[in-house]
């Protein structure tokens, strides 16, 4: 097993992986994310676990971002998605991935190294924390459906103009 950058011949199965740590993302939505990572090699990253007959096992993906939760502020590196296949999983794979990140980050200035996990993902932050991260804050989201009081009251003039103005991560 090696660890390399990802390669252009690489970008099938580094999308098979994608949708094993993501399938709530459909194809395009995949392929939309990876094009905005290899957009920009300054500050973005993939890295990949190689095995010998050269099927992926693994992937990083990492950026440099200038703030992060309990860092100071950047340039910081950052673990946007980290996977190993679970038949490859505890052999190492997945922290020589990280240290392959941090390595990156270190010779882009990064004095510090992020991520995140999922609260409800325990193999995640295990992970995490066997390799040293500290967890320094967990976020609880909130939702509310407004359907009851929006049935009970006509739309208020002009509210169809904001929610069109609305960034559609926002809605």
């Amino acid at each position: 097993m090696r660890i390399a950058p990802l390669k252009r011949d690489q970008l099938a199965e580094w999308q098979r992986l994608r949708a094993l740590l993501w399938p709530e993302l459909s194809a395009a939505d995949q392929r939309r994310e990876m094009v905005d990572l290899l957009s920009d090699a300054e500050f973005n990253a993939v890295f990949v676990a190689v095995g010998r007959e050269g099927k992926l096992h693994g992937f990083i993906e990492t950026s440099i971002r200038l703030r992060a939760e309990g860092c100071q502020p950047g340039p910081i590196g950052y673990i946007e998605g980290w996977f190993v296949e679970d038949r490859h999983r505890r052999k190492g794979i997945g922290s020589a991935l990280a240290k392959k990140a941090e390595a990156w980050a270190v010779s882009r200035g990064c004095k510090e190294m992020a991520s995140d996990a999922e609260f409800e993902n325990s193999v995640g932050r295990q992970v995490h924390q066997a390799l040293a991260y500290q967890e320094v804050a967990c976020l609880a989201h909130y939702r509310k459906s407004l359907r009851e009081i929006a049935g009970s009251r006509p739309p208020r003039a002009g509210a169809s103009k904001i929610a069109d103005q609305t960034p559609s991560a926002e809605r």
